[in-house]
């Protein structure tokens, strides 16, 4: 194959695995070399056509995500106050990332260098964010962030034993652990969603959502690389798609603020019978939190979904048009109280039984002001 037709590809940001723009020139430039942009998933980043001047573009960043605050940036830690990106084979002229290093006769050098400032340096950089869509109210608090582990410490190795064992004892803080001592925490407990039984499913699904969060705190990378892999799964015709949905329904709604992007691309498999009531109970739960995600969704769509024959589908929707108070769909939540049918609903991994006229009295009663309340 000639070099020209090398593969080529979109850049993306590592922390959300988005599509980035191409970097532009700054409004206001400081340092004079290089382009820059963002992503809306917080992170910044410059491009450096050469490959040359990472160095320089590191600083370029970092002092453009403090919004060219320098006294800020310099007092910034690396990982206990920011994070970091790149992305190698660069093609500034057509902004594509190519396998290979040469393009026409050209050499491909470019680097495009990220940083993605801690949520609590959100004040100190109130401009950057102001450049962005806000977030709605209510948005849940980004854990904290994991402390560093001691680099002498004695590592685990993961293995599907030891995933299991900590998943049934619902043991968050292990598998934190185990995570950061091996990534391949991540894969087992991928596996285990593939179990028969439906509560273990739930319950990890759950525990993966908390884990990644955590996780993510220092390393968003691999819970990108994660969600890229469960949807990938998904679609995939000739596999199970047992518990997959969940999770990124999970993961997403534990770090909306990082992977808030993601909440779209569920709404296609709320078509599929296969993953309808996964995808609904994962649009539910990010909702909780962060309705705006919903809102901008073509949520409307599933409207129909509230005269559905399955008990389930009509109590996972009036979870989900409650907490976005979709009061355009109010008289048919009205008309639903009286539904006697009974469904399971997993929230943080348990079960919890209830009846669609249940979920339709709470629905509405999020719709109403605060004081008014629904009919018993």
């Amino acid at each position: 194959m000639p070099r020209a037709a090398a593969i080529k590809t979109p850049p993306w940001c590592p922390f959300c695995g988005q599509t980035i723009g191409r970097p532009q020139p700054p409004v206001q430039r400081k340092l004079g070399e290089f382009s820059v942009g963002s992503c809306q998933c917080g992170a910044v980043y410059t491009s450096d056509p050469t490959g040359h001047n990472v160095g320089a573009a590191m600083v370029e960043a970092l002092v453009y995500a403090c919004d060219d605050n320098w006294d800020l940036a310099w007092e910034l830690i690396p990982g206990d106050d920011y994070l970091t990106g790149r992305i190698e084979n660069y093609d500034e002229q057509t902004h594509q990332v190519l396998e290979a290093r040469n393009l026409d006769g050209r050499a491909i050098r470019g680097v495009i260098y990220f940083v993605r400032l801690h949520k609590e340096l959100a004040d100190l950089s109130k401009r950057l964010r102001e450049k962005q869509e806000p977030a709605a109210a209510g948005t849940a608090p980004a854990p904290a962030i994991e402390p560093e582990r001691h680099p002498k410490r004695q590592r685990q190795r993961a293995d599907k034993k030891l995933v299991l064992k900590l998943v049934l004892a619902k043991d968050i803080d292990g598998l934190v652990d185990l995570t950061f001592d091996d990534i391949r925490t991540l894969r087992f407990l991928q596996r285990l969603l593939y179990e028969p039984g439906e509560r273990q499913r739930w319950l990890t699904a759950h525990l993966l959502g908390q884990v990644c969060a955590r996780l993510s705190t220092r390393q968003p990378g691999p819970v990108s690389d994660l969600l890229h892999r469960l949807f990938e799964s998904s679609s995939d015709s000739a596999s199970t798609n047992w518990g997959l949905i969940e999770s990124v329904g999970a993961i997403v709604a534990a770090r909306s603020d990082i992977f808030g992007a993601f909440t779209r691309h569920l709404l296609p498999y709320v078509r599929d019978p296969a993953t309808r009531i996964a995808a609904l109970w994962g649009l539910g739960t990010i909702a909780r939190h962060r309705p705006d995600l919903i809102r901008r969704t073509p949520f409307f769509q599933l409207l129909p979904l509230l005269d559905h024959e399955e008990p389930a589908v009509r109590g996972h929707m009036l979870r989900l048009l409650g907490r976005i108070k979709a009061t355009e769909a109010a008289a048919a939540m009205e008309k639903l109280q009286d539904d006697h049918a009974e469904l399971i609903i997993y929230e943080e991994g348990e079960p919890n039984a209830t009846t669609v006229g249940k979920q339709a009295r709470e629905a509405l009663s999020l719709l109403r002001p605060q004081g008014e309340s629904s009919r018993d």
